[in-house]
């Protein structure tokens, strides 16, 4: 039997109680693999998950009509990204790839959100926390490139990647 492939369309508020349970799932399964503070046991936070569904850049992944991982596409300069203990490779402007989370019932969900981000915004940015060792080896997979250290709003700090177009 032949899987439907994954589409990915914008989020919408419909969708709510679909990304709360995906990202649930995500929290889950990044603590099982030793990564329990990325997300804590709330992020991302649904008030953050409304604001990007407003702002058109949450976007999720289904296959038929079910959603089963989600990801946020940022445009512009994101100010997180402003100071990092080391060097981006480029200053051209760039989309960041945020809150990539999945129910994990879908194989090859970065490398599809990695590759529509990319036909929009071909210049990417992503981080992750250092204890996230599989979205490192992902991130690593698709392309990206080690930047340095950047710090997200509470001050902790994150592995930051670049990926430049081409």
């Amino acid at each position: 039997m032949q899987k439907t492939p994954l589409t990915i369309r914008p989020a919408t508020a419909a969708d709510l109680p679909a990304l709360a349970e995906i990202y649930r799932k995500a929290r889950a399964f990044m603590a099982a693999s030793g990564n329990p503070t990325q997300w804590g046991t709330t992020d991302p936070r649904p008030e953050i998950l409304r604001q990007d569904i407003a702002q058109g850049q949450l976007f999720v992944l289904c296959q038929g009509n079910i959603p089963h991982a989600a990801f946020a596409l940022v445009p512009g300069n994101d100010p997180t990204y402003a100071v990092i203990d080391g060097a981006w490779l480029s200053d051209a402007p760039y989309a960041t790839i945020h809150r990539l989370g999945s129910d994990g019932t879908c194989h090859g969900v970065f490398a599809a959100a990695v590759a529509w981000a990319a036909a929009r915004q071909p210049h990417l940015r992503i981080d992750t926390h250092a204890d996230n060792h599989i979205m490192q080896t992902l991130i690593a997979r698709a392309g990206f490139c080690y930047c340095g250290i950047i710090h997200v709003a509470d001050g902790s700090p994150r592995l930051a990647y670049e990926r430049l177009p081409g």
